[in-house]
């Protein structure tokens, strides 16, 4: 096993060990700090999918987190105020259903990210970042001025939404929840790395004009590549707000598109566990400095100047060295 298996298997032993001391000592926050940092986690791997694997350098994920976030928003207020969301063509009253919330989420941010991207990939560089980050201030100003669902007020969910078999109000129960869609998604990421289209995507990355050459499309490609990855951007979106039972315009903002792109720097673009280490960097940095100094985003702005002129691979790339992508 060469040292990133070993980082990678340090890791996820850390983060599932942690919260279950935490549970044995009572220290609910603790579990709720790994939670975020597990969520966070899976919304960087989504953008990680799109940036490290397709190249394709996105400033607007936090549309996709928004939308997961509204979809479990919306759905679960009209059960909350006893309100049908529509009552034709059939009666549908909403619904308090993590599943099918997180169904709604993974659709409703991919047919978004499809619509996007086939504007985007008209364009590459910087146009394509302008064009990404356009769609999330849209969706920003949109949900500020949506007032049927508490406008830039946010809208606050009071339960839980439901998991079967699961007390989703326990922290540790909710906690496992989210890891283990943390660890599925981890798993399925790695394995389509690996399969045929994950090598025509990174192919396509490296060498669009030879990959065409050959008789495949990179624009398709790439165009699938960042539809998968608004869609799992999209669950993290949805497992966020319900851990916070809120949801706000905040979560369409460019601000959060630049910290999950952080996550991904920091931990190192193209590894499959560099937005993991990154975002469980940032909750501890957000924590522990925070309680310090309200400007404690200083001092992550040093380390990330840190990461990006001495270690290009991000600190997954620091400790265990130069690696294939996705190993």
């Amino acid at each position: 096993m060469n040292r990133e298996r070993l980082l990678n298997a340090a890791v996820l032993l850390a983060l599932g060990l942690v919260p279950l001391a935490a549970h044995v000592m009572g220290e609910p926050f603790t579990i709720t700090l790994a939670t975020r940092a597990a969520i966070l986690a899976l919304a960087a791997v989504g953008l990680n999918l799109a940036l490290g694997l397709g190249g394709l350098v996105s400033l607007g994920h936090a549309t996709f987190f928004g939308i997961g976030g509204y979809a479990m928003g919306i759905l679960a207020s009209h059960v909350q105020d006893y309100e049908p969301m529509f009552e034709w063509p059939f009666l549908f009253e909403g619904s308090t259903s993590m599943p099918l919330i997180w169904l709604v989420a993974v659709v409703v941010s991919a047919l978004v990210a499809l619509l996007i991207g086939l504007l985007a990939l008209r364009t590459s560089g910087v146009y394509f970042i302008m064009i990404t980050l356009a769609f999330g201030q849209m969706f920003y100003f949109f949900s500020i001025s949506w007032s049927r669902y508490g406008g830039e007020d946010g809208l606050s969910i009071y339960v839980r939404n439901g998991f079967p078999g699961l007390n989703t109000l326990d922290p540790i129960q909710f906690f496992g929840l989210a890891f283990a869609v943390l660890c599925l998604v981890l798993l399925g990421v790695r394995l389509l790395a690996r399969s045929p289209f994950g090598l025509a995507l990174g192919a396509a990355r490296q060498s669009p004009d030879r990959v065409q050459a050959v008789g495949l499309d990179p624009v398709r490609l790439r165009l699938v590549g960042f539809v998968l990855s608004g869609a799992i951007t999209g669950l993290a979106g949805a497992l966020f707000a319900d851990l916070n039972r809120f949801v706000s315009p905040t979560m369409f903002s460019w601000q959060t598109s630049g910290e999950i792109m952080v996550f991904v720097i920091l931990g190192g673009v193209g590894r499959l566990f560099g937005p993991v280490v990154g975002a469980v960097v940032y909750v501890l940095l957000e924590h522990w400095l925070g309680a310090l100094s309200e400007f404690w985003h200083i001092w992550l702005g040093l380390l990330l100047l840190a990461v990006v002129l001495f270690a290009r691979g991000g600190i997954v790339g620091l400790v265990a060295g130069r690696e294939k992508a996705h190993d």
